[in-house]
């Protein structure tokens, strides 16, 4: 019954999957570096991969011509690029010594 689910299967376009994955990817790096208190974790670079791929995912849902589908879809993935971006503050700035 699970492997007739659209969203497991990888060969097959999901919106619901990549934008999933993206969540609960920024999830786990909050959870990770220790968020408001950031500190050095490496295993953010985990979540980081992940949401790539869920961007990549979202990006395959992309149509050839402009529609309110295709609009919702470049909606998602700036969701995905500012997840992406707040991950990699959560990784970068405890390096950089900004957060004291």
């Amino acid at each position: 019954m699970l492997r007739r689910l659209p969203i497991l299967q990888l060969r097959k376009k999901s919106l619901i999957r990549g934008t999933v994955l993206a969540l609960v990817s920024l999830w786990v790096s909050f959870r990770l570096s220790g968020f408001p208190e950031v500190h050095i974790c490496l295993w953010l670079i985990a979540p980081f991969l992940i949401t790539c791929a869920a961007t990549w995912d979202t990006t395959r849902c992309l149509q050839k011509r402009w529609s309110f589908y295709h609009g919702g879809v470049i909606l998602l993935i700036y969701v995905d690029l500012m997840i992406l971006l707040m991950i990699s503050f959560l990784l970068i700035a405890p390096f950089s010594g900004v957060l004291l």
